[in-house]
């Protein structure tokens, strides 16, 4: 009779999460200015910091807990002051928010789907 080497239980490998991202994010701390633009969500003006960005999407953090994935938001960024004209409001889709540990803060991230000015109607960045 043979002798089998003993059979051992082991964890599955860690799953590889394949990057979704289009283009390099930049660790950038900048303000944010976050507000829904669908009316059935309550009104809020949040100014968060940016923890990164890129030409498609913004990570934030911020206390408040009105986010969802799949929300619709409003975002200026980098916000200064709700009169500067150099200011870019982009329409906006919440893709993650993220509760984080040890904190009363969320992670949220956001894509950016287009510029609310007219003649340049698509996402951000070179042509």
């Amino acid at each position: 009779m043979e002798d089998k080497p003993p059979i051992v239980a082991t964890e599955p490998p860690e799953k590889k999460y394949a990057e979704q991202r289009r283009s390099r994010r930049a660790k950038i701390t900048r303000p944010v200015r976050v507000r829904p633009s669908e009316p059935k969500d309550d009104h809020f003006d949040d100014i968060p910091t940016s923890v990164n960005a890129s030409k498609e999407g913004i990570y934030f953090l911020t206390r408040n807990s009105k986010y969802y994935a799949g929300m619709r938001v409003f975002v200026t960024f980098p916000f200064t002051s709700a009169h500067d004209p150099m200011s870019c409001e982009y329409v906006a889709r919440v893709v993650r928010v993220e509760n984080l540990p040890n904190s009363n803060k969320f992670g949220v991230a956001v894509e950016l789907l287009g510029t609310m000015n007219m003649k340049n109607s698509g996402p951000p960045g070179p042509r």
